[in-house]
């Protein structure tokens, strides 16, 4: 089952900053909904209490996705895939390495990336993610997929220069618009042996599997409930695989992961 946030283009509001243009919908009025085939079918309430449809429908043509929750927190996960250790020349982490990033960074399908002027090397980095469900601490692994409500496509857009330069990730990976997520929440999906592609202006860049992960979707989950509690909406970015690489005025980024889509954004030089 694909869950989407949605918002008809009438029940747009503007509002000061965000990612297009200085405009972005006023979240007040986005919809949950179920999409099938053509169509997507409106929610009478969020999908953390029940996956309930109204009678209200709209061609999925007509209206526009939302980044597909809205979370308290995204937490990422570094160096979880062997190429990308060693191509960042790291050493193999014992256990899960996480940070956060900016709930404000959060962009839908089809919004921009935008190139501060604070850096000179933005990089791309496709990753699955973990949609939670439920409130949760101290999860165990086996239980994990009891608390999890999904699956979406995250790229973890980092300032590579400033991450090197700073020595911790808050500023090089919080800007705004530097976590594209979407373009739904996939529910029926096996997280453990699924293929993710990053593809910049038609060329492959990333390819792998996510059966190639140090640490698994069920043991992130675990992980991270034992530092800090999971709230609905909350999402886990599992890590990327080798071939991250910049991005570039013009440039156009798609992460696909089989059993979900794909999640595409432009990329543009920050207005000022």
């Amino acid at each position: 089952m694909r869950i989407a946030r949605f918002h008809l283009p009438d029940l747009s509001r503007p509002r000061a900053g965000g990612s297009s243009g200085g405009t972005v919908t006023d979240y007040q009025t986005a919809h949950w909904g179920v999409i099938d085939d053509k169509w997507i079918h409106r929610l009478s309430h969020p999908p953390f209490e029940g996956i309930r449809r109204s009678q209200t429908r709209y061609p999925l043509s007509d209206v526009h996705l939302l980044p597909p929750v809205v979370p308290t927190k995204v937490v990422a996960v570094g160096y979880n895939y062997i190429g990308h250790i060693e191509e960042m020349g790291h050493e193999r982490p014992e256990e899960p390495l996480i940070f956060l990033k900016a709930p404000s960074s959060i962009v839908g399908h089809g919004d921009a990336i935008f190139l501060p002027k604070e850096s000179e090397r933005i990089d791309y980095e496709g990753e699955l993610a973990v949609v939670v469900g439920s409130r949760c601490r101290r999860i165990d692994p086996g239980e994990a997929h009891q608390v999890i409500l999904g699956y979406t496509i995250l790229n973890d857009v980092t300032a590579r220069d400033l991450q090197r330069r700073d020595g911790q990730f808050a500023r090089a990976k919080g800007f705004d618009t530097f976590c594209p997520m979407g373009p739904w929440v996939e529910t029926e999906l096996d997280p453990l042996r699924v293929r993710i592609t990053t593809v910049v202006n038609s060329e492959l860049r990333q390819e792998d599997n996510t059966s190639t992960m140090l640490f698994d979707a069920y043991c992130l989950v675990s992980h991270v409930s034992t530092v800090m509690t999971l709230e609905p909406g909350d999402v886990i970015a599992t890590g990327t695989p080798a071939g991250v690489g910049p991005l570039a005025d013009g440039d156009e980024v798609s992460v696909a992961v089989e059993g979900i889509g794909v999640l595409t954004n432009p990329v543009r030089v920050e207005p000022s």
